[in-house]
């Protein structure tokens, strides 16, 4: 084992509270293992150790990375959420597979998918635009984390007015998801796309509301001014 990977195990456990593990818990339906502290601490730790490993070679930190995913502990997923970001002026085209396969393989929960994808796998998209391909595809996986990851790694850009025609088209192929996973995850694609674009998100929402789930469209309509959230929200007769 590395090192800085026995450390920052070591620190994690010394900060571990079963009482915040427990209640940790009741945020996920599914089972989520983890030390039990609060995000903020984990991000301590995480920029704490950033700064041992900066100057190492990026495949190094990538394998250190996938060291850390390979616990299956939430917290040390967190510190891969905050390393890989810090990675973007480093990132090649090729790169895109290795956040690919860490979906696909490690990732179990909204917050580890969200921690990585709305960051590392966003700033990939920003700095490679003609790979956003790469996330439609991720739409048609029959892992639900794959899928939501197809949403939420545009979520941050689309806050920026950015990919707008995209966002629209991976909501599309995500409409009628089952997965209430992956109707949040669209959904807030498209509340963040509607910061800038509301009338557009408006138009799309009211062409494809009765097949949009409610969840999605509660989402998607939330930053909207009250009167379009009105006619958003009415039950077609």
């Amino acid at each position: 084992m590395d090192p800085v990977i026995e450390a920052i195990r070591q620190e994690l456990t010394a900060h571990a509270d079963p009482e915040i593990r427990e209640k940790s818990q009741r945020f996920f339906k599914e089972e989520v293992r983890c030390y039990g502290m609060k995000t903020a601490t984990a991000i301590s730790i995480a920029k704490k150790y950033w700064k041992e490993v900066n100057s190492r070679e990026k495949q190094e930190i990538f394998r250190l990375c996938e060291e850390l995913y390979r616990s299956g502990m939430m917290e040390e997923a967190f510190v891969v959420s905050v390393w890989a970001p810090r990675l973007a002026d480093r990132y090649e085209p090729g790169d895109i597979a290795v956040f690919r396969h860490w979906v696909e393989t490690y990732i179990t929960n909204w917050a580890t998918c969200d921690g990585l994808c709305n960051h590392a796998v966003g700033d990939y998209i920003v700095r490679y635009p003609e790979q956003v391909g790469e996330l439609k595809g991720w739409t048609q996986s029959e892992n639900r984390w794959m899928r939501r990851a197809a949403a939420v790694s545009l979520i941050v850009p689309a806050k920026r007015g950015m990919f707008l025609a995209e966002a629209l088209e991976i909501a599309d192929l995500l409409l009628t998801d089952t997965d209430d996973m992956v109707q949040k995850g669209y959904g807030w694609l498209l509340k963040e796309a509607s910061r800038k674009h509301t009338d557009e998100v408006f138009s799309y929402v009211m062409t494809n509301k009765k097949e949009m789930p409610r969840t999605a469209l509660r989402y998607a309509i939330e930053l909207m001014p009250k009167d379009l959230k009105t006619e958003a929200m009415k039950k077609d007769r």
